[in-house]
C-alpha cells in the first residue's frame, strides 16, 4: 500500500486496528516508534545492482495498556516525519512488528483495519540461477535496477571464491 492510501484511510478512521495475517490483532496499546525512509542498495545473485525505497513504520507494544494511538495522531506523526526527513514521496509502506522476532510486513487495508501481510524472500535472478521459467511464480518481484555487474568481474586473482578455493 502506498503512503497516500494510508493517509486517506487514516483520515476516515476513528480507531486504528492492525491485524496480522493469522487474524491476531496487534494489541490496541501499540506505539508507532518510527516512521522512516528506507533505501536498500544491493546486488542480486545474478549480478544486477538494485535500489529499493520505501516508507517504514515500526509498531511496538509496551506495558502501558492505557495507551491508544488514534488515526489523527498517526497522521500528525507522518506529517512531522515529512517535515524532518523531507518529502516521503508516494512510496510503498512496510511495517516492522515484533511478535516473537522482528517481522517485516506489507500493508493492506481490509474492512476497517490495516492488515500486516508477511513478506517473503525471492530470487530476483531466476533466469540466471537455472530456475526454469515454468517454476517461476507469475508474480515474481521486479525491482528497478541501475546497472549490471558481472560476478566474475568481482572475483579476485587469489582464487578464494572459486571452486576449490577454500572459502566455503
Amino acid at each position: 500500500m502506498k503512503l497516500s492510501a494510508v493517509k486517506d484511510h487514516l483520515e476516515a478512521m476513528l480507531d486504528l486496528p492492525f491485524v496480522l495475517d493469522n487474524g491476531d490483532r496487534v494489541p490496541d496499546h501499540f506505539h508507532v516508534t518510527e516512521v522512516g525512509l528506507i533505501t536498500r542498495h544491493f546486488i542480486d545473485c545474478g549480478g544486477t545492482a538494485r535500489k529499493e525505497r520505501q516508507v517504514n513504520f515500526q509498531l511496538w507494544v509496551a506495558q502501558d495498556e492505557d495507551h491508544r494511538l488514534k488515526p489523527q495522531k498517526l497522521l500528525r506523526i507522518i506529517e512531522l516525519s515529512e517535515q524532518t526527513l523531507g518529502p516521503l514521496e508516494d512510496l510503498e509502506v512496510e511495517v516492522e512488528y515484533q511478535a516473537e522476532t522482528i517481522g517485516r510486513y506489507q500493508l493492506e487495508f481490509e474492512g476497517n483495519a490495516f492488515r500486516l501481510v508477511a513478506k517473503r524472500t525471492d530470487c530476483l535472478a531466476k533466469d540466471q540461477c537455472g530456475i526454469p521459467a515454468d517454476k517461476m511464480p507469475a508474480t515474481a518481484r521486479q525491482a528497478s535496477h541501475k546497472s549490471k555487474v558481472s560476478l566474475a568481474a568481482l572475483s579476485s586473482d587469489s582464487g578464494c571464491c572459486q571452486p576449490g578455493g577454500g572459502c566455503c
